[in-house]
């Protein structure tokens, strides 16, 4: 017996290989099936898919055999490797001397026939074989060798799928890493900058309580501006707070929510609001969804169809209908409407509409975005149909969850 040298590039192939995290996994039908069709196409008791490790061969499939692995010094499949661009045939290995006292041929499982294809990856490294395995002498005829070639790029596609999966998976993980310490860093930053403006806002508030009558009209605009910016950058932190805090919601348990009770409490909250008027319609009595995440959304909707309508009596209208597996809520209002134009940006974070609000001013493009990713974060969708003059309807949808009764 001769003992198969190692590949040329046997470090770098070992490295690609590992990089599949094929070894030692269980069974899988999508292999067993094409080990299988080998068997069947070739006419062999014996069909493997191996892969050829540093000191043993692997079988991933292994048709008509009842051993998982073999030692590398007495694999044909590692002879096979340092040539793949071709297939490895041995018609009869009693008669190879390279094989003919080789423990497997000698003994069980008695490894006469072999016919091995290379599994080469797009780097054109080895990583093993699908083999056929006979225990009497065999001639594979050319169609049934380039059915085993073929079986043999269908085996690297799942391969190369695998691979594929692996390296999404690390992608999405350090996405993941990455937002939630971008998410952190907001939290933080946000936070820390609330106490210096709060520390402003009381400094203006001073000057103009006990310097009103000292300083002069130029001076107190001024100072004005100064409070007037100081508040809404305190409103914006708020709001990239809020924003932050709203990939959370969903670790929190669902709650059975009575519409009555949650339809005053939304009104207590615009209470002060004159000539605001909300109203609920619902073909339920109650939701079993998360509490904090619905409220949040609700203000947020309601906040905005308050601050940018243009009428004297503001209209603001709540609908949550059941449907199958999911709670359909629209928010309309009697407002200006939005242009189409703006439809899908007004959902993405600092994008706003060019609309000024009732006072004057413009928003920030933070409500939107966090009702966007709450909703998302519940499995949910949002959508507006608004057309100018005509007012505005957010739609969104929320999983309807099953209440469980203990």
């Amino acid at each position: 017996m001769i003992v198969p040298e190692k590949y040329i590039h046997e470090q770098k192939r070992i490295k690609s290989l590992e990089s599949y995290s094929i070894l030692d996994t269980l069974p899988e039908a999508d292999y067993d099936n094409l080990t299988l069709i080998a068997s069947q196409i070739c006419g062999t008791p014996i069909a493997l898919i191996t892969f050829v490790d540093e000191e043993r061969q692997w079988f991933k499939s292994h048709a008509g055999l009842d051993i998982s692995e073999t030692p590398r010094d007495y694999s044909f499949c590692a002879y096979a490797i340092n040539d793949p661009k071709n297939v490895f045939i041995i018609p009869d290995a009693r008669n190879d001397i390279r094989f003919h006292d080789n423990p497997v041929v000698a003994g069980k499982p008695n490894v006469i026939f072999y016919a091995g294809v290379p599994l080469t990856n797009e780097e054109g490294l080895p990583l093993g074989t699908i083999c056929v395995i006979d225990h009497k002498p065999k001639v594979l005829s050319p169609a049934q060798i380039r059915s085993l070639k073929a079986l043999s790029e269908q085996t690297m596609k799942l391969l190369e799928l695998r691979l594929n999966k692996i390296q999404l998976e690390k992608t999405m993980e350090a996405l993941e890493k990455k937002n939630l310490e971008l998410e952190r860093f907001a939290y933080i930053a946000a936070h820390d900058l609330k106490s210096p403006l709060a520390n402003i806002s009381g400094l203006t508030d001073f000057f103009i309580d006990n310097y009103n009558e000292t300083i002069d009209e130029e001076g107190k605009e001024i100072i004005n501006l100064i409070k007037s910016s100081s508040s809404k950058l305190r409103d914006m932190i708020d709001s990239l707070l809020s924003y932050s805090k709203s990939s959370v919601t969903k670790k929190e348990n669902n709650t059975k929510i009575s519409l009555s009770v949650l339809e005053k409490e939304l009104s207590n909250l615009f209470i002060f609001k004159n000539n605001c008027s909300i109203t609920f319609k619902s073909n339920v009595s109650s939701v079993y969804t998360n509490k904090t995440a619905i409220e949040q959304i609700l203000i947020n909707l309601v906040t905005n169809a308050i601050k940018y309508n243009d009428k004297e009596n503001i209209e603001i209208e709540i609908e949550i209908i059941e449907e199958n597996g999911f709670y359909k809520i629209a928010v309309s209002d009697n407002g200006p409407g939005i242009s189409k134009e703006y439809h899908k940006v007004i959902f993405e974070i600092f994008e706003v509409g060019s609309t000024l609000d009732r006072y004057g001013l413009k928003g920030n493009g933070i409500g939107l975005a966090t009702v966007k990713k709450i909703v998302e974060a519940l499995d949910g969708t949002i959508d507006i149909e608004s057309e100018m003059g005509k007012g505005s309807k957010f739609i969104f949808t929320l999983a309807r969850e099953i209440e469980l009764v203990v």
